[in-house]
């Protein structure tokens, strides 16, 4: 499986850090209904994750959604139903553990897939991420404020806004990951 093209696009449009929109979570659950919907039993579960699912962070206009699958290789179980609901295959040989579908085909893109093994690392990373930011408003100010010096600093320039976030990121997830461990 070759890497997707549009992986190594630099600008996009919606790099951008707007308000938070309540509206957020009601658009993440219709979409989440639309593709259990089209998956049936396919779906072990589907999660609104990403900052449009943590109430009150500003964030990129993007609803990030995780489909958690019995098997990550068996790709024909969830890949057609997604392409059917208007989501491109974006594949990435680098990180065989999970596969990301973006809708529309084209920037900006308005709804972007996780596509992750239920029970897996991936799984537990991105829940646990959501709920340690949802109980913590010190660390969602603090990523609140790296996104927009990031953007202010790269405008619409997609990869330096994940290159700058990397090292936040993996502290926040190895955070996230020891709160969920002693919170369950």
């Amino acid at each position: 499986m070759q890497r997707h093209p549009s992986l190594d696009d630099r600008f996009d449009p919606a790099i951008r850090i707007v308000e938070y929109d309540a509206d957020w979570a009601a658009r993440g659950a219709a979409e989440m209904t639309r593709i259990a919907d089209a998956l049936r039993d396919g779906a072990v579960r589907v999660d609104h994750i990403g900052s449009t699912a943590v109430p009150g962070l500003a964030a990129k206009p993007i609803i990030d959604l995780q489909l958690s699958v019995a098997s990550i290789e068996a790709i024909e179980a969830y890949r057609e139903s997604l392409e059917r609901l208007g989501y491109l295959f974006v594949p990435d040989a680098e990180f065989p553990d999970r596969q990301f579908f973006a809708r529309p085909a084209e920037r900006p893109r308005t709804h972007h897939v996780h596509v992750v093994e239920a029970g897996s690392h991936d799984e537990r990373r991105h829940l646990a991420v959501r709920d340690y930011l949802r109980a913590r408003p010190d660390e969602v100010a603090e990523y609140e404020a790296l996104k927009r010096r990031l953007v202010a600093e790269h405008p619409r320039d997609r990869l330096s806004y994940i290159g700058g976030k990397q090292s936040f990121i993996a502290g926040l997830e190895k955070r996230a990951l020891a709160w969920a461990g002693s919170s369950t």
